[in-house]
């Protein structure tokens, strides 16, 4: 499996936002040093649920700090930003990192981010095929023009150009459908579990194949009809038992979740999703790596046999202390990541 961290830059209470983006860098630099493959970085807007506003920012920032380690962003919002902009950014540090840079987009939500950036909803609700098709064309030619309903520009230069393949969050069946027409890898969060992680890929797979049997946008136009390499994220803690790594979440968790969700504010006045706090703690460290060597290594297998995905990433800051996070990174690269590698080694001979 290929093994990574997911970094949120959660804000608990009593932290200090400038401290919080500082220690995330940090936890990249630990996550490198403890053999993980990535580390992805997750983008918020005016809400304390995470406080970096721009991932690819804080992307080029842990590149430079080092030298192995893979970097993404997981994700930067496409409906609130110009796809070429963004594509331009991504070639940028893809050219300057080595190729260490993978650049994952998603269709973000109906929050108050489209007002204040001026996109609107309309890039929201019906905007996001359009904005994907645009960043996958100056993601992969060199020269890029546009005739549609959000973008419509002359024929350009892409300077500088890259050959790069943007990884799409899904958290609908619409965007499903669109990733898999593109043959374009998902990212599936942790708010789902290792049965509904499985289900999209098997719709994924299903709608490629449509695609590809129907000569639709799929052909040449992604990774082609196998091989699509999907990344799961999950929370990932190890602790000295399961039961008093379960009991750390639990305590730890809402104090950063409850005000950080509120932080959704919708553009439009309708209602905004809530969740029951300490039941989605429960279900978070139910089904997920969550527990000792032991549990972490068997729930990441189980994780990989029920869903086919081979790319798994930690969101490793639940425990809301910097020195505890960058423990937890290393523990997991010490005592779990040597077995996952082993068997690796084992499935590969």
């Amino acid at each position: 499996m290929r093994m990574g961290i997911f970094l949120i830059a959660a804000q608990f209470p009593g932290h200090e936002p400038g401290q919080v983006l500082r220690d995330t860098v940090e936890a990249v630099v630990a996550a490198e040093e403890a053999g993980f493959d990535d580390a992805w970085i997750a983008e918020h807007h005016f809400m304390s649920y995470g406080v970096c506003p721009s991932a690819i920012t804080m992307a080029a920032m842990a590149l430079g700090r080092t030298s192995r380690i893979h970097l993404g962003t997981a994700v930067s919002v496409l409906s609130t930003q110009h796809p070429v902009a963004l594509a331009e950014q991504a070639a940028m540090l893809h050219h300057l990192s080595g190729g260490r840079f993978t650049l994952g987009v998603g269709r973000g939500g109906p929050w108050v981010d489209l007002e204040v950036f001026g996109t609107g909803l309309p890039r929201f609700e019906r905007g996001f095929a359009e904005s994907l098709d645009v960043l996958c064309a100056a993601l992969g030619r060199d020269r890029i023009s546009a005739e549609g309903e959000f973008f419509a520009f002359r024929e350009v230069a892409m300077v500088p150009s890259a050959r790069m393949t943007p990884v799409v969050a899904c958290t609908s069946q619409e965007t499903t459908r669109l990733a898999a027409e593109r043959g374009l890898p998902m990212l599936l969060g942790m708010h789902i579990d290792d049965e509904e992680k499985a289900a999209a890929v098997a719709s994924y797979e299903a709608t490629r194949h449509s695609t590809l049997s129907g000569g639709g946008l799929g052909e040449g136009g992604g990774l082609g009809e196998g091989g699509v390499a999907h990344v799961a994220a999950a929370v990932g803690f190890v602790g000295d038992s399961t039961a008093r790594a379960v009991r750390e979440l639990r305590e730890a968790m809402p104090r950063w979740l409850e005000p950080g969700l509120a932080g959704y504010v919708p553009v439009d006045g309708r209602a905004r999703p809530t969740r029951e706090v300490g039941k989605y703690v429960e279900f978070l460290t139910e089904v997920h790596p969550v527990g000792d060597a032991d549990h972490c290594v068997a729930a990441i297998e189980r994780t990989r046999e029920v869903t086919g995905i081979e790319h798994l990433v930690l969101m490793v800051e639940g425990a809301g202390d910097t020195a505890r996070t960058l423990e937890n990174i290393r523990r997991l690269g010490a005592e779990v990541l040597p077995r996952l590698s082993s068997r690796r080694a084992r499935d590969s001979g």
